[in-house]
C-alpha cells in the first residue's frame, strides 16, 4: 500500500531565515531576524540554517550575518548552520561561533555563472578551501546542488550532470546533498526518475530534497520523494522564498504545509504545528506581505470565523 512507502520520521531542514529572507526586499532589522530564529528553535525543529557569509554587495538582506549569528540563543538541540560562497565566508562564519556550513553549486553551467560567476569547475575548485579547512575544524558541511530539476536559462538539465556533481560532493566530504528545484518547475515523475538516478550511487542518508512552490506541485514532489526513502526536507516558515538569480522562482515550499500534511499521514517530524504558525505570523510582521502558505492561510481564516461567530453570540 502506498502508506507502507512513508518513512516513520522526517526531519525538517529550516531555511526560511537565510533562503527565504535574502530575497525579500523589505531589509529585516537584525532585531526581527533574531526574534524569528529564536521562535523556530521552540518549535522542536532540529536544523535551521540562520543566514549566509556572502558579500553585502550580492545580498545586502543578510548583511549582519556576523551580528544573528553572535546573538541568537544556542539550544543543544537545534543545529544551526550558515551559507558561505568561499573561504573568507568560512573564516567569517567560524569567527561567528557556527559549527556547521553549507556550499553551493548550480548542475547547470549558465545558473552557476549568473549566481556566483563562475563555471561550475572553478566552483568545485574553490569548495577544496572551504570543504577540506570546515572538516579539519570539526565542522559539519552540507552542499545544496541547485537547478536541478530545471533551468530559468538553459531549460531541462542532465540528471547525469545531477548523479556527477552530487557524488563529486559526496567525495569531498560534505555530509547531505540538497537536490533543489529552484525556480519550481519539477514534477512527481521527474522526481522519482531524477531520484533513482541518484540513489544508486549515493546512500539515501546523504540526500535531501528542496523544492520550491511556483507551479504548486512542491508538495506533490516531497511525496514522490517520501515514496523512495528520502526523509530530509528543506523548506521555509510561510513560504518565504525565492532565488534573486532565478527569475520567476516563487517561494519555497511551506514548512506548516509540509508539517501538517506528514502529521496527517502518521509521519512523526518533532515539530509543533502550532508554534510553527506562530512564527509565520511573526515573519508576516517584519517581511510587510502575505506569505503564501496554505495552511497559515486555512488556519487564519478558521480563526476569522470563530471571532465572527463569537461576536454574534455576544
Amino acid at each position: 500500500m502506498f502508506r507502507d512507502k512513508l518513512p516513520s520520521k522526517v526531519t525538517i531542514y529550516e531555511v526560511g531565515p537565510r533562503d527565504g529572507l535574502q530575497n525579500e526586499a523589505r531589509q529585516v532589522p537584525t532585531v526581527d531576524k533574531i526574534a524569528f530564529i529564536d521562535a523556530l528553535s521552540e518549535t522542536g525543529l532540529e536544523h535551521i540554517e540562520i543566514t549566509s557569509f556572502v558579500s553585502p554587495k550580492w545580498i545586502p538582506q543578510l548583511a549582519d550575518a556576523s551580528e544573528v549569528a553572535r546573538r541568537v540563543a544556542r539550544r543543544d538541540s537545534v543545529h544551526f548552520s550558515a551559507l558561505v560562497p568561499n573561504r573568507r565566508g568560512l573564516d567569517n562564519a567560524v569567527a561567528s561561533g557556527m559549527r556547521e556550513v553549507a556550499v553551493f553549486v548550480s548542475a547547470s553551467e549558465t545558473h552557476n555563472k549568473k549566481n556566483v560567476n563562475k563555471t561550475i569547475a572553478d566552483t568545485l575548485k574553490a569548495f577544496e578551501l572551504v570543504v577540506g579547512p570546515a572538516l579539519e575544524r570539526g565542522m559539519r558541511v552540507r552542499a545544496y546542488l541547485s537547478t536541478v530539476f530545471g533551468c530559468p536559462y538553459e531549460g531541462e538539465v542532465d540528471a547525469g550532470a545531477t548523479v556527477h556533481l552530487t557524488t563529486t560532493l559526496r567525495d569531498m566530504g560534505v555530509y547531505q546533498v540538497s537536490l533543489s528545484d529552484t525556480i519550481g518547475v519539477a514534477n512527481p515523475s521527474q522526481v522519482e526518475r531524477v531520484l533513482e538516478r541518484v540513489l544508486a550511487e549515493v546512500p539515501i542518508e546523504h540526500i535531501a530534497v528542496h523544492f520550491h512552490d511556483t507551479q504548486g506541485t512542491a508538495l506533490a514532489n516531497c511525496l514522490a520523494s517520501l515514496t523512495l526513502g528520502i526523509t530530509t526536507i528543506d523548506s521555509a516558515v510561510g513560504g518565504l522564498g525565492g532565488c534573486p538569480y532565478a527569475p520567476g522562482a516563487s517561494g519555497n515550499l511551506a514548512t506548516e504545509d509540509v508539517v501538517s500534511m506528514l502529521h496527517a499521514m502518521g509521519v512523526e517530524t518533532g515539530v509543533d504545528l502550532e508554534r510553527l504558525i506562530e512564527c509565520s505570523r511573526l515573519a508576516t510582521t517584519f517581511v510587510g506581505h502575505d506569505l503564501p502558505s496554505k495552511y497559515l492561510k486555512a488556519h487564519m481564516g478558521k480563526q476569522a470565523r470563530r471571532r465572527r461567530r463569537a461576536e454574534k453570540e455576544s
